[in-house]
This record gives C-alpha cells, structure tokens and sequence, in this order.
C-alpha cells in the first residue's frame, strides 16, 4: 500500500493544452495489466464512452460488495484525480475493446506511460485521444515522482517528461502517436484534410465519357 502524501488546497488539477499534458500520475507498477482488467466485460454493454470512468479496474477498485478498496491507488488522493497512468511492459494487453480507453478517459487519465503496449490498444487509444508513450531515461525518478504525489508535466512537443524538480526525461511515442498526440484531429477530420485530392481522383475515376 502507498500512503497517501498531505494534500492541500493549492495542489493542481489535471490539465491540457495542445502541447502539455500535466497532472498527478498514478503508478500501478506491474507488467501485462489487459484489457479485461481495465475494464470488465460485465461493463461493456453501452454503446456510450460516458460513466465508465466508475468501472475503470473494477476488480481492483472495490470489493465484491461494491464498497472502494482504501489500498487501490485511484482511490486514495491526490491519484483519484490522476491525468496520467504510470504501468509496467505490455500495457493494455489482450483483447481488444474500445471501452479500455473510454473508461480511462471518462475516469480522467490522458496519458499512459509504459514500457510498451498491446497493439489493439495502442490503436484504440490513438482514435480516442489517450496519449501513450515510454520513457527512454529517468524511470527512477519518475516512479519516485509519482509515488510522492509529485505532478508531472509531458511535453509533447519536446518530448520529455518534467518531474517537479524541473529534471527533464526524454521519451518515445507509442507507434502512430506522435502526429495524433500533437495534432489532435479525429478520422474524419484528418480525411477531410485531403478532400481535394479525393475530389480530383473521383474527377479521374469518372472520366470523359465513352
């Protein structure tokens, strides 16, 4: 169990700009933590991304009678406010469920940063706006950060992450990450940027008339 570090009223919230991502991180420091561990299948009958964040770990959360486990990291403050996931190697591994990402988003995180991640995961999460990227030095001091209830702040730009004591670690995106991480544009979005070009292959595709 961590003990939950002396909150005050200055402490800050989650926050995000095109550029940063900034919050507490939250360290569930093992490896091949799946999706169904994420979320359940037992929650996966809505069609809605909205009210999963409750059922994110589930099964690690609460107690078969629904009350919180007091030793879970996300529910003991300042981590029940945590915009960023600290996990081991192979992160989000198994099936794939595009209610993974949904509870991790509903519930508030924007990031996860691990030593890699399931590919079916890694795609989900990059159509649904969860930044996912791994360390390349200071994994250390970033786990100390975390487990302090230190913010982080992840530059997104730089790509480094800045513990509070103003050290700067490098980092790598996931695959695919990086242009969605720093231009956040869903599909449809990113299709319509080429609309020109769509329009003129149609123009060549009919053709004149024969």
């Amino acid at each position: 169990m961590i003990d939950p570090p002396a909150t005050t009223a200055t402490q800050p919230p989650r926050h995000t700009t095109p550029d940063r991502i900034g919050g507490f991180a939250a360290c569930l420091a093992q490896a091949n933590i799946d999706t169904d561990q994420i979320i359940p299948a037992r929650y996966m009958t809505t069609i809605s991304r909205f009210g999963l964040g409750q059922h994110l770990f589930r099964n690690w959360r609460y107690h078969p009678d629904g009350s919180p486990r007091a030793d879970f990291v996300l529910n003991q403050p300042p981590w029940d406010r945590a915009a960023i996931l600290l996990a081991g190697e192979n992160f989000g591994c198994g099936s794939s469920r595009e209610h993974a990402p949904w509870a991790l988003a509903d519930f508030g995180i924007r990031c996860v940063i691990a030593g890699s991640f399931g590919d079916l995961f890694r795609e989900n999460c990059r159509r649904n706006g969860i930044t996912l990227i791994s360390p390349l030095s200071g994994h250390e001091d970033i786990a100390a950060a975390c487990q302090r209830g230190e913010p982080l702040e992840i530059n997104l730009a730089r790509r480094v992450i800045v513990t509070p004591d103003a050290r700067e670690h490098a980092f790598a995106f996931a695959s695919g990450h990086e242009d969605y991480a720093t231009r956040p544009l869903d599909e449809i979005a990113r299709t319509l940027k080429f609309e020109a070009e769509i329009a003129a292959f149609e123009h060549r595709l009919e053709g004149p008339a024969r």
